[in-house]
């Protein structure tokens, strides 16, 4: 596969302009690691002469195209999802991009129904929200594309009714995508206007998510039970990777004001906590995103097995 092949000696070259943050820069490296493993599981595949549609190449490649995208790699200036999760000194530094966010934003923020630290988790679950709608959108633009040039063939071949199925999946997955939108904004629309249910069994978006959507696929009550369970313990690793993202952001800062007072040996202290931090937030960002791709793959088959 030459696109993903070529990613990480491209890689290097693109990143330096942008200037990522810190924990930027960490979470770039997880979703590298987790497209290198992707890719590698696909290699085998290949080798056994399985994926013969090609299906699970199309959304390797599509995943490339988000991961460009998200970290604005892709030469769109406005592509690059924003930087920051939390409110700093009071003031969002970024915009919804969503006339109804806005709004819905602007309500919740002047309501007085929320402390600082539930608005701080409420601008989370905007920004979590932010990104679905751009993830989604950039696989709409995907099929968009398959479908013209879908159109254009004359004869229709073998290799044809191949596509054609693969158009099915990303349907369904735009299907899916669309869904956890809808609920998402339903469950904003919500909270904005009532507060935060103090009786409400997970706080971080993901899980939210995650956990709405088990609810509406076709599980037991056994393995709804255990689902739950399972995000239970997400959601705690989850809190752990926030709490060393935020002390990596610390470290980052400090490590920059000793940069300019010429202490070497306080130079080399703080160089090697940042780089133990660094190290700790990719490797628990890798562990998030692995584990958030197992759960959404079980919930999007029992999603499936609902519409047979």
């Amino acid at each position: 596969m030459g696109d993903a092949g070529e990613f990480h000696s491209v890689c290097p070259t693109i990143c330096t302009p942008l200037q990522l943050s810190a924990v930027k820069l960490a979470e770039l490296h997880s979703d590298l690691k987790i497209q290198e493993k992707d890719e590698l599981g696909w290699k085998k595949l290949k080798a056994e002469g399985l994926d013969e549609d090609g299906e699970k190449e199309a959304k390797l490649r599509r995943n490339l195209h988000v991961i460009m995208a998200k970290y604005g790699m892709n030469g769109k200036k406005d592509a690059q999802i924003a930087d920051s999760n939390y409110i700093k000194d009071g003031s969002e530094s970024d915009v919804l991009d969503d006339p109804r966010l806005e709004k819905l934003w602007s309500k919740a923020k002047t309501s007085g129904k929320f402390s600082e630290d539930e608005l701080d988790k409420l601008w989370r679950e905007f920004k979590h929200h932010k990104e679905k709608i751009h993830d989604y959108n950039l696989l709409l633009e995907t099929v968009s594309r398959t479908e013209e040039i879908h159109k254009n063939v004359i004869n229709p071949s073998e290799e044809n009714v191949v596509k054609e199925e693969l158009l099915h999946s990303k349907h369904r997955e735009l299907k899916d995508k669309l869904r956890s939108i809808n609920q998402g904004f339903e469950r904003l629309r919500k909270v904005s206007h009532q507060g935060y249910d103090t009786t409400s069994e997970f706080e971080e978006p993901r899980v939210i998510d995650l956990w709405d959507m088990a609810k509406s696929a076709n599980f037991t009550e056994k393995e709804l039970e255990s689902f739950r369970e399972e995000l239970k313990h997400f959601e705690a690793k989850v809190e752990k990777h926030q709490h060393y993202q935020k002390q990596l952001e610390i470290s980052h800062q400090k490590l920059k004001h000793i940069e300019g007072m010429g202490d070497k040996d306080h130079l080399n202290r703080n160089r090697e906590k940042y780089t133990m931090l660094e190290e700790k937030t990719k490797e628990l960002g890798y562990k998030v995103k692995k584990h958030l791709q197992d759960l959404s793959g079980r919930i999007s088959k029992g999603l499936q097995h609902n519409e047979l």
